[in-house]
């Protein structure tokens, strides 16, 4: 049997060798059998610079079998895994199809297919006899051919030498520009073409270690960085430009109620919880709220039921809380409803703290959800859990402030609230004005970064300035009319729904590709030194 942890399967793609035929990406779709509209393996034409300075070449991408991959702990099942030698590998009867893989990948390697469709409009006989019902609803991707890569190891092949061991886009080559090998044998071909020629790893910057390195120079070719024509702002504004990323659409509206009506139901639990804390608010009230706000949580959770592909798979999604924040939130949601439900039918402060807790830890966990997402650079960002986090309390003081007068009118708490939902209001635009400050050092790209800008004069009006605005005088007046602290909470709320509805449908683009070098072979300054 072989030993796979003794091996780090990988790949070399030599830009200057590769013409540009497709022949790879035939070859991958022949091999897996993918439907119209899936490519595993995809070659980019590629052309970069301002005349007379500028280049063209072709640029394979696909799956990079990253050392640390992304996807790999936030999938909620476990359908997504890592073997020990380093390939990632897709179990396709335990993914629910999330979208969560998709969303952490940096490569835009992974795709949906949600129906059938076929290349002639109606099944051919070819259609029916490869067909993968398996694969629709769920993820999936480029494998490496792992079926071809075992079966040659069983027979005794090599992999990389021996064609029918190596991966259709390899064994199909026909300029030899990809090489398959093992990364951990100093004698293989992968590992001699790294330690000799000039390459590089896409994306390295984020951690992932691809397992895919590009080969940039010849002895004739010598290699060049990248100048600002190539990736300035107005080459990355233009969405025909191959190497900017697409407009994310596996988390749609769907997904956005959950992180909305998550952060509405959650916030107002907790801030509920820290204001029975210090005023007098009896025990039925509290649950009154707490209900409300399990509610509106639900409603959340059911949005988000909708989205996922397989539906009835679903509670697979507890089985990963070692390192997916999606089961965590299940986990966490588990302990509130529980505690609600406990606390219905007998009131106690105890279960009353573990109500709250558990609504902070789902709100944490959803917060992280979004970060998680290491191809969206819009959610990425160090910013996004503590945004998420202190939109939902403000949310919560939204919510609170119309509906607080039902249930106590005493004056610690009529003040207390209006003073949270102004100090939250602050905090919120504060963090706001930094994420925009920061979007381009975080590496949010130029389209997104417009999206947002259109966006913050609205959001610092209805969501911050306003509220202050109102909370302040529903402090300072405290016989101001209801319509101030119903005005207040309404804008709060409104201004969380809008940025989270924008920020996870519209200005959500995937990470582009990039090439950290590029062979010098164009023309003008881009030319190729003469021989």
């Amino acid at each position: 049997m072989n030993d796979l942890s003794k091996k780090r399967w990988g790949m070399t793609i030599d830009i200057n060798r590769c013409v540009g035929c497709q022949t790879c990406t035939i070859a991958c779709k022949h091999a897996n059998d993918t439907v119209p509209g899936i490519q595993w393996r995809k070659v980019l034409d590629v052309e970069s610079g301002k005349f007379p300075d500028v280049e063209r070449l072709f640029l394979v991408v696909g799956c990079q079998h990253c050392a640390e991959p992304p996807c790999v702990p936030v999938c909620p099942t476990g359908a997504t895994k890592q073997r020990e030698d380093g390939l990632v590998t897709m179990d396709y009867d335990r993914c629910i199809g999330c979208a969560s893989c998709a969303v952490a990948c940096p490569y835009q390697a992974r795709t949906i297919a949600h129906k059938q469709e076929y290349y002639y409009g109606v099944e051919t006989v070819q259609e029916k006899a490869v067909a993968h019902k398996d694969r629709f609803g769920v993820a999936q991707k480029c494998t490496f051919c792992i079926d071809r890569v075992d079966d040659g190891l069983a027979a005794g092949l090599k992999p990389g030498v021996d064609p029918e061991a190596t991966p259709a886009c390899a064994a199909s080559c026909i300029s030899a520009a990809i090489q398959f090998g093992d990364f951990n044998d100093p004698g293989s071909e992968v590992s001699r073409l790294v330690s000799e020629r000039d390459n590089f790893q896409m994306h390295s910057e984020l951690g992932t270690n691809p397992q895919i390195k590009y080969l940039t120079q010849t002895p004739a070719v010598p290699t060049r960085d990248p100048v600002d024509a190539d990736n300035d702002d107005d080459a990355m504004s233009n969405q025909a430009n191959v190497l900017v990323g697409d407009r994310q659409t596996f988390w749609d509206i769907r997904a956005a109620m959950n992180f909305i009506l998550g952060g509405i139901g959650s916030g107002t639990v907790i801030l509920a919880y820290l204001i029975s804390l210090l005023s007098d608010f009896n025990d039925r009230s509290l649950i009154h709220i707490f209900n409300m706000s399990g509610g509106i949580i639900a409603g959340g959770l059911f949005f988000v039921w909708l989205k996922i592909g397989r539906k009835l798979r679903a509670p697979f999604a507890i089985l990963r809380p070692q390192s997916s924040w999606m089961s965590r939130e299940i986990y966490a949601v588990g302990i509130f409803y529980l505690a609600l439900i406990a606390d219905w039918f007998q009131p106690h402060p105890t279960l009353h703290f573990i109500v709250a807790l558990g609504a902070l830890a789902f709100l944490y966990c959803q917060a992280r959800i979004l970060h998680a997402a290491k191809g969206i650079p819009t959610w990425r960002v160090p910013l996004m859990p503590w945004m998420l986090i202190a939109t939902g309390l403000l949310e919560g003081a939204g919510l609170l402030s119309i509906t607080f007068a039902r249930y106590t009118d005493t004056m610690p708490a009529t003040v207390m609230l209006p003073f949270a939902g102004l100090v939250l209001a602050a905090v919120n635009a504060m963090l706001w004005r930094s994420y925009i400050g920061t979007a381009k050092a975080e590496g949010i790209g130029p389209i997104d970064r417009q999206i947002l800008g259109g966006l913050t004069l609205m959001l610092h009006v209805v969501a911050h300035v306003l509220p202050f605005l109102l909370f302040g005088t529903a402090i300072v007046m405290t016989a101001s009319p209801a319509w101030v602290a119903d005005f207040g909470g309404s804008l709060a709320i409104a201004g969380g729904v809008l940025w989270k509805a924008v920020v996870i449908t519209r200005a959500c683009h995937r990470q582009g590709y990039a090439l950290a070098k590029y062979p010098q072979r164009g023309s003008g300054k881009f030319a190729a030194p003469a021989k």
